[in-house]
């Protein structure tokens, strides 16, 4: 069995060996927490609105106050990855997770915890690429890293499995022990990186203006797309944040075209894989974060059901979900990564219709039997799709385009809370806009897969 090292002799990865197989744990529980974060707040909005109040606006935010940080930073954090070294770079996402939660867990206002939730998001930005850098490092054969990936994916699939039921049951108690319980995974996370082999580096220099041209471009994008909903688009705000938007993202595609050394070179986009997994990643996080929001609304502010309850109604959408991830690995390297895509895509969009269609009939046991083909669909389609992103790309790019691939996921789900957060803000037409939200996300996923179709049956390196 062989040792792969970097220019300075150090051990990166030994496929196997129980260093490997460290880098798989502690990479599962950083998705995990990522993940987690999201799941479990869903089902606790209701309750931090009673207490802090704020309408439907800032349920928004608490949501897209993660997602947007985590978005627009993922680019500087793949860069930050692939400079510093994986290892490092998680540890130091990992302690500012860590320290956020804490925040948001000791939140005295909605605006309080809106910027905790941020601090939050940029840390999960900094985990990320990170993670998927530790496994490309530990596994890099094709046919182990799929499965490795597989593996790694479950992390997210359990946090799905105990993110709603979890965050139900402690929001009973109290909703600030949805934050602070992720002080113990945190621990548990640094101390497994202390027996992980140092990472390689690649001294790249940081694009400052791109970076601030990203934030920009996203921040005012989810701003204009939340207050258009409820102010109207023809607001003149709304039209200068989003004229600001369009502007920023113009600028960030000059520079990155000029710069000697871009945050997202343009050349990576020469990869037809990689362009179909951005797509697939938008429209995937469109129909996840769009249905997970809307429906645990649903079942609580229309339906009545208690936060408990509500969140059991993912419960088994969430096992349906840990046996895809790990199916994906094996079909994937059997058939390659065209069929489990395709083919979990397509299970999303008939869950998502499913929903549309009983969504009048009130009933939160067949809203949790429509909610199964698409946790299951999703966990079978992402790590293959993940797999595709790796494979198109240089080992030394591993970080930056893991960072590129999330970061048109996240754009994805904070667009699908930003739009969908607005349809269904009017209780008395509550349904007629969630049906609405989520014909949307199931289109965006239908053409995703038909695009998928192009996915070559089998990817070499």
């Amino acid at each position: 069995m062989t040792r792969t090292t970097d220019r300075a002799g150090s051990v990166v990865g030994t496929p196997g060996s129980p260093r490997a197989r460290i880098v798989i744990a502690v990479a599962s529980l950083g998705f995990f927490l990522i993940t987690l974060d999201i799941s479990i707040v869903n089902v606790a909005l209701a309750q931090i609105q009673a207490e802090l109040g704020g309408g439907t606006t800032v349920q928004q935010w608490i949501i897209d106050g993660y997602t947007l940080p985590f978005a627009a930073l993922l680019l500087f954090a793949g860069n930050l990855a692939d400079r510093i070294g994986a290892k490092r770079a998680f540890a130091l996402g990992v302690l500012l997770f860590g320290l956020a939660s804490a925040g948001c867990g000791a939140a005295p206002s909605a605006g309080w915890l809106i910027a905790s939730r941020c601090v939050q998001g940029a840390a999960a930005a900094v985990m990320l690429p990170a993670s998927m850098s530790l496994v490309r490092e530990a596994f890099p054969d094709p046919s182990r890293r799929a499965r490795a990936l597989g593996v790694w994916a479950v992390g997210g699939a359990v946090a799905g499995l105990v993110g709603q039921p979890l965050g139900g049951a402690l929001t009973t108690i109290d909703w600030r022990w949805v934050f602070t319980m992720n002080l113990p995974v945190c621990a548990a996370m640094l101390a497994l990186l202390v027996v992980v082999a140092r990472s390689p580096t690649r001294p790249a220099r940081f694009d400052y203006a791109g970076q601030l041209l990203a934030l920009i471009a996203l921040s005012a994008l989810v701003y204009g797309l939340i207050e258009g909903g409820h102010q109207g688009f023809a607001a003149p705000l709304v039209l200068i944040s989003l004229g600001t938007a369009a502007a920023a993202l113009a600028g960030f595609l000059i520079v990155q075209a000029k710069v000697r050394q871009p945050m997202m070179p343009l050349e990576l986009f020469a990869s037809r894989g990689l362009r179909i997994a951005l797509l697939v990643g938008f429209a995937f996080m469109i129909g996840n974060f769009g249905n997970v929001f809307v429906v645990s609304l649903y079942l609580q502010q229309h339906l009545g059901l208690p936060p408990a309850q509500a969140g059991l109604a993912f419960l088994p959408s969430a096992f349906f979900a840990i046996a895809g991830n790990l199916l994906s690995g094996p079909v994937t390297n059997r058939f390659g990564a065209r069929v489990p895509v395709v083919a979990g895509l397509s299970s999303m969009v008939v869950g998502l219709l499913g929903l549309v269609i009983t969504a009048p009939l009130g009933s939160p046991v067949i809203t949790a039997l429509c909610v199964i083909p698409i946790g299951a669909g999703g966990s079978l389609a992402m790590p293959s799709v993940t797999g595709v992103v790796l494979e198109g790309v240089p080992a030394e790019r591993a970080g930056t385009a893991s960072a590129v691939f999330n970061t048109f996921r996240q754009i994805g789900g904070a667009v699908a809370i930003a739009v969908f957060g607005s349809m269904i803000a009017d209780r008395y037409r509550f349904v007629a806009g969630m049906q609405t939200s989520l014909t949307i996300a199931a289109a965006c996923l239908l053409i995703s897969s038909v695009i998928s179709l192009g996915i070559r049956p089998r990817q070499h390196r």
